[in-house]
């Protein structure tokens, strides 16, 4: 049934009215993935604000601080930007369509087939990056504890773990995820503490120093390829700010938990993401040689300014803290590349068998696979952590400018769709900030960065890295022919958009609320 006609003879009332009539599905269980509704609104709230925070930002901040102090303010911060724009174009549309499969669900819809597929088999291969940098690093701090066991045991034992746990459900992960996620807040908290006492002369036997690594030995370091080249830690850092779109398919109440989750982004980026930047730049000057590229293993800056201020026992109690986010961030990493592969599989660009759900609601053959990619963290064993590190943000910050730009540009496509087809911008249940400008800048900024992220690999030219920075964006190119050769799609027409399938009414929702 077309609504398009129902505005011309209807009140808005009554229009309001009938759009709810196909907003019947209040069920803990989704029709079309089976996956289970049982995330609460605290739940969505702290995974939103530091669920996804992981080792990544606490120790492979190492390499981007070697940039420089203001290179690392600069990427934060403009990544930041764009991550704003990005998660109210997202808040627009995971909102009025909580499916769990946005970055595919949604090309879909509004683009085509193909598209969306393309989107969301690079959403897969960030998480896919992101999970080994995660097993990497939580392997190194087993053995600093334990050197006796080698890495692959610790990656083995771990691995277990975790493909145990998420067979528990998504209510356990939930559970889990809003602990940690503000063992994670208090821990940050407690550093940025340390860090104004430290430089301002507080410990005993140090004196204040203030900014004195601002002036030696300095701000910059590499000048506008130090900048690019922190660009591309910083996206990997930000990946996972739009978990929230992912988790609103197994959200209880997602037209409440939604909004405010993505009203709590611009606190995300200013307390944790820009309030590492500047803490970091105080406390370690980026010539320290723990910062270095070439060495074997990597080292918190953190555990480094523990360290400086006269605490070397420190490093202890800093590695208990990465030890937390990284249960977080390998735990979150797996549900969030399973449900995108199992939405995936849903829409006929995965295997079949990828979209099998157990009684628990969980998709058990994506977790299986999601998990199997840790694997590829074994690659430390023969390049050493700091050269895998930086091959895997490599590969993955391109994939997040790509698909960042795709979220705006289909907030663009669904406004035309809302308006070609007589709809309200009123009628939205939440409604992204600064229409258009907001969008456009989005997609415009992340077009530059993709182009230019590979910068410090011209000159000299690194061919390997080089490959390896730019090698996704002729990727996606090569997957959007490939589905649409397959599948035999075709580009979406905006009229002929189903403006209502895939919405719902929350769990709790109740019959005399509006």
């Amino acid at each position: 049934m077309s609504f398009k006609g129902i505005h011309d003879s209807t009140s808005k009332e009554e229009v309001v009215d009938l759009h709810t009539l196909s907003i019947v599905d209040a069920s803990v269980e989704d029709s079309d993935t089976h996956l289970k509704r049982t995330l609460k609104d605290r739940h969505i709230s702290l995974i939103a604000l530091a669920g996804i925070i992981g080792p990544g930002i606490l120790i492979g901040a190492s390499l981007a601080l070697a940039n420089g102090p203001a290179s690392l303010i600069i990427g934060f911060g403009v990544i930041g930007l764009i991550a704003f724009a990005m998660m109210q174009s997202l808040g627009e549309l995971a909102t009025l369509y909580p499916t769990g499969g946005t970055f595919s669900t949604l090309g879909n819809r509004l683009v085509d087939p193909a598209y969306g597929a393309a989107v969301g088999w690079n959403y897969v291969i960030i998480w896919i990056a992101v999970l080994a940098n995660e097993y990497n690093t939580v392997a190194a701090i087993m053995q600093f504890w334990g050197p006796q066991v080698p890495l692959y045991g610790y990656i083995l034992i771990f691995w277990v773990f975790f493909l145990a746990f998420q067979f528990l459900g998504v209510q356990a992960f939930g559970e889990a995820e809003f602990w940690l996620a503000l063992t994670k807040i208090i821990g940050l908290v407690a550093f940025y503490i340390f860090a104004i006492i430290y430089v301002a002369g507080g410990i005993h036997g140090q004196k204040a120093f203030g900014f004195h690594y601002w002036n030696d030995p300095g701000a910059f370091n590499g000048g506008f390829k130090g900048v690019a080249s922190t660009f591309v830690f910083a996206s990997t850092f930000y990946s996972g700010t739009e978990i929230v779109a992912v988790s609103a398919a197994e959200a209880k109440n997602p037209s409440k938990a939604v909004p405010s989750a993505i009203r709590q982004t611009f606190w995300r980026i200013l307390i944790i993401y820009m309030g590492i930047a500047i803490s970091y730049g105080l406390t370690v000057p980026f010539n320290d040689p723990s910062l270095s590229a070439g060495t074997k293993t990597l080292k918190s800056p953190m555990t480094i300014a523990i360290a400086r201020a006269g605490w070397e026992g420190g490093a202890h109690l800093i590695n208990a803290f990465i030890l937390v986010t990284c249960i977080s961030a390998i735990n979150s990493s797996i549900y969030i590349g399973s449900r995108t592969i199992v939405n995936l599989a849903n829409e006929g660009a995965a295997p079949k068998f990828l979209r099998w759900v157990n009684g628990r609601g969980v998709p058990y053959m994506a977790v299986i696979l999601m998990n199997l990619f840790g694997f590829l963290s074994l690659m430390n064993i023969s390049t050493g952590a700091a050269k895998a590190y930086g091959y895997i943000v490599n590969l993955s910050g391109v994939a997040v400018f790509i698909v960042w730009g795709n979220v705006c540009f289909y907030q663009i496509r669904f406004r035309k769709a809302w308006k070609l087809q007589g709809r309200s911008v009123s009628e939205l249940p939440y409604r992204g900030l600064w229409f258009p400008v907001l969008p456009i800048l989005g997609i415009a900024l992340n077009i530059f960065l993709a182009l230019i992220q590979g910068w410090s690999f011209f000159k000299p030219f690194d061919a390997g890295n080089w490959v390896d920075a730019y090698i996704l964006i002729p990727f996606f190119g090569v997957l959007f022919i490939f589905f649409k050769l397959v599948n035999r799609t075709k580009w979406v027409n905006l009229q002929d958009v189903d403006l209502d399938h895939g919405r719902r009414k929350d769990v709790d929702f109740k019959d005399d609320e509006p």
